[in-house]
């Protein structure tokens, strides 16, 4: 009798868990991280970026907290796949698959599949094939039945149990296919080609007479044009509509009050380009043909003099990035803003060598007393990121998000001081930070055991020490990239002791018996710059 109850318990375990499992299915979707916000990686992938295909351009998502991956392809006349685009997708509900990208019903000529698991949306399945559930088997429990040696009782009750579990297979199969069949309808509600723009702002008059000339880079969200408006040379950013969250963040950065500041991109305006989901989505600003302070060191080495223009005026920007600025006149209030994403490719070079930020598709805002919206911290470059992001350990307020910024700029003045001519030594190839040590694609793995365990930083070269400004520098530097974020210096600060290094330079030239003969027109720059208004030298844990 014990084993007649022991077999009954067990089925009956059976019958709940396949109950439970079928109804939490739909709870399925993108893993998400300690702090509710998902953590997929999905493969990416637009006509403006042909460099992308099959996988080549992961890239984790961001801006909703559920989001999935999908594709979307057609099929051609030589029955190929041509997929149209790849990327990161929200909806409200599931998705139908989790594993593997399936077709779902098609619109028109367009097909389209979304799932949950990281890159799962590399390749997709062309041909829908719903799965079926098959009815239980009964072989193993009719062998243990007749094994069974308690006589007539044991066979009614082993028959008894036998059609409620077909009953209970039949109701899972029922709602299975109800709740598959909900979902498909859902999907042809939901799929981009229904209405891609309905989130958007509309395009702000008509549009500009933009004539594209070249591509001159390829960005994470997107691919900058150089491009003639009229009789004056622009940058055209075009974003594809899966990354329309850049391109509406970046936007709005530009357009906080007092943004027009000499150390910031200059932003002219935006436009939306085509329809559906040949949509593009258009940022335009001031050209700078010196490009990046990444392509402009890669081909050039600086002078002393350079380095403290480039670094000064990078500081300056930054510092006024961070700073709020409070209300004048008709002006509102400007923010802090911590810029997330920077780097050198992120740092342009005007004609006279100084330095304005651009690229704010990451950015956030921080307004007192407003929350600064949905984010998670892991974002940026691998190599540029400070280690409390690599550990996954930020506060998130907006003094750590600032901290993060100064990290990053001591990696730049890394860049800034291995290309400089200062000394008798000889400058070698130009390298990214941390490219000796774990090449051009480190992985995050790379990242966290380099600079969270190891707590390694780019080598400072020895002759760099042994002259008085670069010497100064370098300690400003190895304070920007302090393990300790709270021990970091600000940019405010930064900027004062690169302005030191300028008078430095300046005394030193007026004071030298061989330059006694030196000429005013010569010094002229340096007394401008160090006549300047000067910031108070407060590091950054005093200042916000």
């Amino acid at each position: 009798m014990l084993n007649i109850t022991q077999f009954l318990s067990s089925t009956l375990v059976l019958i709940l868990i396949i109950l439970h499992g079928d109804l939490s299915a739909g709870a399925k979707g993108a893993p998400y991280n300690e702090e509710g916000v998902s953590t997929i990686t999905c493969a990416y992938y637009s006509e403006n970026d042909p460099d992308c295909k099959d996988g080549k351009c992961p890239r984790p998502c961001e801006g909703s907290p559920k989001p999935y991956c999908f594709a979307t392809w057609k099929n051609g006349t030589d029955g190929q796949i041509e997929i149209e685009m790849q990327g990161c997708w929200s909806v409200e509900d599931d998705c139908m698959n989790d594993s593997q990208c399936v077709q779902s019903p098609s619109i028109q000529h367009l097909n389209f599949c979304c799932c949950s698991e990281p890159l799962c949306n590399i390749k997709v399945k062309n041909v829908y094939y719903p799965p079926t559930l098959s009815p239980p088997t009964t072989t193993e429990k009719n062998a243990k039945v007749k094994k069974l040696k308690n006589g007539q009782l044991t066979t009614t009750l082993i028959y008894s149990i036998v059609p409620l579990v077909g009953l209970a297979a039949v109701i899972v199969l029922v709602f299975w296919m109800w709740k598959r069949f909900k979902r498909q309808v859902y999907y042809r509600q939901q799929l981009p080609t229904v209405d891609p723009t309905r989130d958007l702002p509309p395009s702000p008059g008509p549009e500009r007479p933009i004539k594209l000339i070249e591509v001159r880079a390829r960005g994470r969200f997107g691919t900058v044009w150089k491009a003639q408006l009229h009789d004056k040379l622009v940058a055209v950013k075009k974003f594809p509509l899966q990354d329309r969250h850049s391109w509406t963040t970046e936007q709005d950065i530009y357009r906080l009050p007092h943004m027009n500041h000499e150390n910031i991109l200059k932003f002219i305006g935006t436009e939306r380009r085509g329809d559906n989901l040949s949509l593009e989505l258009w940022l335009i600003t001031e050209f700078h043909q010196n490009g990046s302070l990444c392509e402009y060191l890669k081909g050039n080495t600086i002078t002393l003099s350079e380095l403290i223009k480039m670094a000064g005026s990078m500081a300056r920007g930054l510092a006024f990035l961070h700073d709020e600025i409070p209300a004048l006149g008709d002006k509102a209030a400007k923010p802090a803003v911590a810029h997330r994403d920077f780097k050198s490719k992120n740092v342009l070079i005007n004609t006279d060598l100084s330095c304005c930020i651009a690229d704010f598709g990451l950015a956030l805002k921080f307004e007192p007393g407003k929350n600064p919206g949905e984010t998670h911290g892991l974002v940026g470059t691998r190599r540029y990121m400070a280690p409390e992001v690599l550990e996954g350990a930020i506060s998130f307020n907006r003094d750590a998000f600032l901290r993060i910024d100064m990290y990053a700029c001591g990696m730049v003045l890394w860049e800034l001081l291995a290309r400089c001519t200062a000394t008798d030594a000889s400058v070698g190839e130009y390298q990214l930070p941390y490219e000796e040590e774990v090449g051009q694609h480190p992985t995050l793995e790379d990242m966290q055991e380099l600079v969270v365990i190891n707590k390694v930083r780019p080598a400072i070269k020895e002759h760099w020490l042994k002259h008085t400004g670069l010497e100064q520098l370098s300690a400003t530097m190895e304070e920007c990239w302090d393990h300790d974020a709270e021990a970091r210096l600000s940019a405010d600060c930064v900027l004062e002791r690169v302005n030191q290094v300028e008078r430095n330079m300046l005394t030193s030239s007026l004071v030298s018996p061989s330059n006694t003969a030196i000429n005013a027109q010569q010094l002229q720059p340096l007394i401008i710059n160090t006549n300047q208004g000067l910031p108070p030298v407060t590091p950054l844990v005093q200042t916000i």
